[in-house]
């Protein structure tokens, strides 16, 4: 346990933004699952909608530091090509 005010208010700080982010990771591992399903399913309007909101997911992870935005560019690149691959 930290000693110092200082470092108990750092400890109280990251515990809240581990949270956070373990939140919004395990959003963009549902949504991805979802994609998937709907793909192998064969549903391209609903797999479209579902990549939308992964890409907007992936964005907002990206631009608070979640995901290295190479990784968050790769995840949006990854889904695009499963919707337009699907016949």
């Amino acid at each position: 346990m930290p000693n110092k005010r200082s470092a108990i208010k750092e400890l109280r700080k990251s515990t809240v933004r581990h949270a956070a982010n373990s939140r919004m990771k395990t959003h963009v591992k549902s949504l991805t699952k979802q994609l998937k399903d709907a793909v192998t399913a064969g549903d391209k309007t609903q797999a479209a909608e579902i990549a939308k909101k992964l890409q907007q997911s992936v964005a907002k992870a990206s631009k608070t530091h979640v995901f290295h935005k190479n990784k968050a560019q790769k995840k949006t690149s990854r889904a695009g090509k499963l919707v337009s691959a699907m016949k």
